[in-house]
């Protein structure tokens, strides 16, 4: 979708053909140009003939139709901001007398993307929400299942921090590794969305994304060493009686 933007410049009747190759050079160089294909002013009167089975030549007396180079842009280029720049820069230019393309359906691209994107924000919230959850859970479940191996602890003795002490570490270890695992999944959806969606990156920002990449690991291990602190206590004072009850 994103490179198949493309938009038409419209060039001066009073160009000889070595300014026009020239021109066309001048647009290939450019860093946000795809590709570039020249449609003469009687190419492009024969195209407006096949579209409305009329010659407008024969009741206007002339060819009305000007020489153009079709421009096809870049993904990373082809959004509305980018354009207005492209645009800007070169009606500059005294060989052309505009630039002619569709502004309805690039902003309905740019609406599209942003509507994708809200989804896709809160698409990703409720993912973390659920990954939370699940992690605290798997976390109480794997506890409650050492609550006997807790109480036997204490009657050995075993102080509340040596007893916590293997579930925090364990904890900090899954909760890495699930964030890192996140991190990749992450990564990878936002590089083949970027690939696939113009101006996603005006929405989800490449700085964003990292952020949350540099988060997730801190708020995995947060959430688990969170849960099995609290885990642990649950059990760490009860009585062997109560172990059976819970």
């Amino acid at each position: 979708m994103k490179e198949n933007l493309a938009f038409s410049v419209v060039l001066k009747d009073d160009l000889r053909e070595s300014d026009i190759r020239r021109m066309q050079d001048y647009l290939e160089a450019q860093p946000f140009v795809r590709s570039t294909e020249y449609v003469s002013k009687a190419e492009a009167a024969e195209e407006m003939k096949a579209e409305l089975g009329e010659d407008p030549e024969v009741f206007l007396g002339y060819n009305p139709f000007h020489a153009s180079i079709g421009v096809t842009l870049k993904s990373e280029y082809a959004n509305a901001e980018n354009l207005r720049e492209i645009e800007k820069k070169l009606t500059a230019d005294v060989r052309v007398m505009e630039l002619a393309y569709r502004k309805d359906i690039m902003q309905t691209v740019n609406d599209n993307i942003r509507r994708i994107g809200l989804v896709l924000a809160l698409l990703i919230a409720l993912l973390m929400v659920i990954s939370f959850v699940l992690i605290s859970n798997t976390i109480r479940l794997l506890i409650y299942s050492k609550r006997f191996l807790i109480y036997t602890m204490r009657l050995v003795g075993a102080t509340p921090e040596f007893i916590r002490r293997p579930f925090i570490h364990s904890a900090v270890v899954n909760g890495a590794v699930a964030g890192g695992l996140a991190d990749m999944l992450l990564a990878l959806t936002a590089v083949y969305l970027q690939n696939e969606l113009s101006g996603l990156d005006r929405i989800l920002p490449v700085g964003g994304v990292v952020t949350v990449c540099l988060v997730l690991p801190l708020l995995g291990v947060a959430l688990s060493v969170g849960a099995a602190y609290f885990s642990v206590n649950r059990y760490l004072y009860m009585e062997r009686g109560q172990l059976y009850s819970v």
